[in-house]
Parts: C-alpha cells; structure tokens; sequence
C-alpha cells in the first residue's frame, strides 16, 4: 500500500483555536479514503490542510513523498490535487457549457455530457438557475474532464435526494482507478463507505478510529 498523500503530525485552527491537534493521515494510492465524523470533528479541516486553503501551523503535507507544506493551493492544484469543495462549487453567472469549456481546457468537453446527461439540455442555462443536484452534477463534471491523481470531495451530496446522491455516487466510484486517490467528506455515509477501500473517523480534531468499512459497521452493529 503505497502512500499518495500523508497528513503528519498537522496542527491547523482558526483563531486562538486548534482544530486538528497533532494528526497524522495516510491517503493511499488507488483508494477511496472515507472521512467521517460529526460536525466539527475537524473534516473540512483536513481538506483545507490537504489542498493549502487552511494554513498549518504545524506539521506536513507530502505528495509522493514530496513535502508540499508551503506550496500555495494554485501550486498543490498543478500538481494534481483537484478540489469539489462544498458549497459553492460552481460559477452561478456561467452557462454550463461554460463550466465545461472551462474545465477542459481546450479539450473536448463530451465526456461531461456523456457523464451527466442531464446537463445536456441545460447548456446554455446559467448556473445559478439549475437545481442542487444539478449543480452538484456540473462541478463533478471537472474530475471526468480532467485526469486528476488526487481528488478532495467535501460533502458533494450535501441537501440532495436519495436519488440525486445515488446518481453522483455512480460517477465517483466510477472515478477509481490503480493511481488515483480520492478523499471523501460526506454525510451520506452508507453511500460513501459502499465505494470505500478505508476509513477514518474524526473526533475533535483528532482520530478516532481507522480501518475498513466492513470492520467500521461490525463495531457499529456491536
């Protein structure tokens, strides 16, 4: 099992208050790594860590092995680390299909499309006007279009229906592959730990628990 992205020793807060104390993460390659707690267990604070939008103030974040603590979230984002934060997540004065131009980059953007066939209708609708679901849809659109080693997902099925979510889950387990590692915050946990190789749950900033999703629902049962 090898390592893709470590969080070690991090220490990170807001304020005068820590909200990670002194964690320490592995995020292996060709894993889909669940991240689960209750609010304020300190989630949306390891992907800022991860992604650079959340200063450490102690501690590593590695990249290969590759110390990448003090590179900004523009520099950590051209090294592959893609980020679907939680709301907002798209542009609400672009169209759809310029979310997609956008995220591919001069490449054809079909593959978005071929994704989320709702999308298709909506091209020119802008994004403020779709629905929740939709909108969760075209900001996924950005990992079909662009082939990222690492992907950060922060509760993409926030307030959506069962069947919204259910679709969303479809594209993300669909996203696995040997080299890439995906980290998940969600509130939806069955969804997500349906799809997950690994586990960790969060209490106040610390680890509480780690391990397979099988192993997380026996002791849930037990």
């Amino acid at each position: 099992m090898t390592a893709r992205l470590e969080l070690r020793d991090a220490r990170v807060g807001y304020g005068r208050i820590d909200v990670l104390h002194d964690l320490t993460l592995v995020f292996p390659r060709g894993h889909v790594v669940a991240l689960l707690g209750r609010n304020g267990a300190g989630k949306s604070s390891v992907l800022g860590a991860l992604s650079g939008t959340l200063a450490l103030r102690a501690g590593h974040v590695l990249l290969d092995g590759v110390d990448i603590s003090r590179a900004t979230p523009l520099a950590r984002a051209r090294r592959g680390i893609t980020v679907v934060p939680d709301d907002p997540n798209v542009y609400g004065a672009l169209t759809v299909e310029e979310h997609l131009s956008l995220f591919a980059a001069g490449r054809s953007f079909d593959a978005g499309y071929d994704a989320f066939p709702e999308l298709r209708p909506r091209r020119a609708q802008r994004a403020a006007t779709l629905s929740g679901g939709e909108r969760q849809m075209l900001a996924l659109s950005r990992l079909v279009l662009r082939s990222s080693p690492v992907i950060l997902l922060d509760e993409v099925s926030r307030g959506l229906a069962p069947a919204a979510a259910a679709r969303l889950y479809e594209v993300i387990a669909g996203l696995r592959t040997s080299d890439r590692t995906i980290v998940a915050v969600e509130q939806h946990r069955d969804e997500l730990l349906a799809i997950s190789d690994l586990v960790y749950v969060l209490r106040r900033g610390e680890l509480q628990w780690a391990g397979l999703p099988r192993e997380l629902a026996a002791v849930a049962r037990g």
